[in-house]
């Protein structure tokens, strides 16, 4: 008499789904960390940020600006997390892949534009440009971690503050601050806040001295982004649309 071989019951197509998934699983953590290794080597190799803080000096004194400090302004602080960086606060790593993943999608667009970069690389870049290109682009996510892990968040959103450009020749968030308002940036309301978050991306265009109807259109998306963020309700969002900005004369404002 011949025996059979008995192999057990055979795989059902969810159990072979399964598998599936657990293979590709697995097979995606390893591309993870492997991703993080070759960063973490990447990011070794590039040049200390000790200095961020005297560079930061050093450009704003170089554009004949006022050096502002801690604490943030909480408005203006706020309004530019809310519209730049919604992530931000998030723990380091999220910060990481979010920049990677910003870098990656700049690097397909039409013209490359890194506008949507983090706050850590946008600083990066203000500090420590190369010039354009997926490389220097590559550089910027590189030493923006290093200057996350570095630095404290306020540290980072107030060097940011202090060297981003806001049109009318006014550099640093204490220029314009009392360039368009006459105040200094901790006064400001939310009307002006949201404003002058709006302006780093195209300060030309959204220039609320020559532009005023565009401006406003940025300040309400950078409005409607606190909303979302949770900073501030719906009522209030509409309520600070409405506030007069008080802007300074124009004559003042064009002369600097």
């Amino acid at each position: 008499m011949a025996w059979r071989r008995t192999t057990g019951p055979k795989p059902t197509g969810s159990h072979r789904v399964r598998l599936w998934l657990i293979r590709t699983g697995l097979i995606a953590v390893g591309l993870i960390l492997a991703l993080l290794l070759a960063e973490l080597g990447y990011v070794l190799s590039l040049p200390s940020v000790a200095n961020a803080e005297a560079r930061v000096l050093e450009n704003i004194r170089s554009h004949h600006g006022e050096v502002g400090g801690l604490p943030v302004p909480s408005r203006l602080g706020r309004a530019v997390v809310a519209v730049e960086d919604e992530h931000f606060y998030s723990p380091v790593v999220v910060n990481v892949f979010d920049g990677f993943a910003r870098a990656a999608l700049a690097s397909v667009t039409a013209n490359g534009d890194p506008g949507g970069s983090t706050i850590d690389q946008q600083l990066a870049k203000e500090l420590y440009a190369e010039g354009p290109g997926w490389g220097a682009l590559l550089r910027d996510v590189g030493l923006g971690v290093k200057l996350a892990v570095s630095y404290s968040r306020s540290q980072i959103l107030a060097m940011y503050l202090n060297v981003v450009y806001y049109g009318n020749h006014y550099w640093g968030d204490v220029a314009a601050a009392k360039g368009y308002f006459g105040l200094a940036p901790n006064h400001l309301s939310w009307a002006q806040a949201a404003m002058l978050a709006g302006l780093p991306q195209a300060p030309s265009a959204y220039d609320p001295v020559h532009h005023l109807a565009l401006a406003k259109e940025r300040q309400l998306h950078v409005l409607n982004q606190l909303v979302a963020n949770h900073d501030l309700t719906r009522a209030q969002e509409r309520a600070a649309y409405r506030l007069p900005l008080k802007l300074r004369a124009k004559t003042t404002a064009s002369a600097h």
